[in-house]
């Protein structure tokens, strides 16, 4: 098959969670751009009304759907809608994440609200989805954690500047999804479902200017992320030409790590 016809996600109805955020934003653009059909789902109605109004103004299929991934009936309720208006599922994203603890010494409730959110949240809304995907014939899920549930904290990044210690509960769920979607290409075996994981390094966002000296010149690059970079990669997980990709995490971190 022509390479061209392989990355085309045309038919494709694809799900991704916490759509509106700043990754996610160049997820949901870059699956339109290769023709999928998106749909946008946060527990932000007014925020991902915005982000996909913006999107369907460029002419891409993108489209809003409500969500709380903490709340086991509203991750139905989206399994239901998605089936009534679509009638499938080809393709979901894991991207949502709650970000309550701030710095290390938040209280521990904050971390508890976290786990509720990010692990059993996030697991229930895996299970739900893939049940879909296997319902619709199999498909791709695609998980995304982060460099930091691979390392440790760099806290040289942040001399110099007022952005505090990062909090540990990001780092715990993160090194979570990431050994999930290992566990989870084993447990979908033989039911036409791939499931792997992306691990960004941090996305140019106007990040303090001696926070972004002391991060560019530890990586290869000489630069954070921009917004195209992790475009490439999910069209590629997402589509045919990813069909042997499977139980894989990507660290997309521009050699930070080499």
């Amino acid at each position: 098959m022509n390479i061209k016809d392989l990355l085309n996600l045309k038919g494709k109805i694809i799900l991704v969670s916490g759509g509106a955020g700043n990754y996610g934003k160049c997820i949901v653009e870059g699956l339109a751009e290769a023709g999928g059909t998106v749909i946008i789902a946060s527990r932000n109605m007014d925020n991902i009304v915005k982000t996909v109004s913006k999107f369907r103004e460029e002419g891409w299929d993108v489209h809003s759907m409500p969500v709380d991934q903490g709340d086991h009936d509203s991750v139905v309720a989206l399994k239901v809608a998605i089936t009534k208006k679509f009638g499938k599922l080809d393709v979901f994203v894991n991207n949502a994440v709650s970000r309550p603890m701030k710095t290390y010494n938040d209280p521990i409730e904050n971390f508890a609200e976290s786990m509720r959110i990010n692990a059993t949240g996030a697991m229930d809304i895996l299970r739900e989805m893939a049940d879909l995907i296997e319902e619709s014939g199999g498909g791709s899920i695609i998980n995304i954690a982060s460099m930091m549930g691979m390392f440790g904290p760099d806290l040289s990044n942040y001399e110099g500047t007022n952005m505090g210690i990062p909090p540990p509960d990001y780092f715990f769920h993160r090194a979570g999804i990431i050994n999930l979607t290992r566990y989870l290409a084993r447990i979908y075996a033989g039911k036409n479902i791939r499931v792997n994981c992306v691990s960004p390094g941090g996305l140019f966002n106007n990040q303090p200017e001696r926070f972004l000296e002391n991060y560019n010149k530890k990586v290869p690059l000489g630069r954070m992320a921009n917004n195209d970079d992790i475009k490439g990669l999910m069209v590629l997980l997402a589509s045919d030409a990813g069909a042997y990709i499977n139980g894989e995490n990507i660290l997309m971190d521009g050699g930070m790590h080499a």
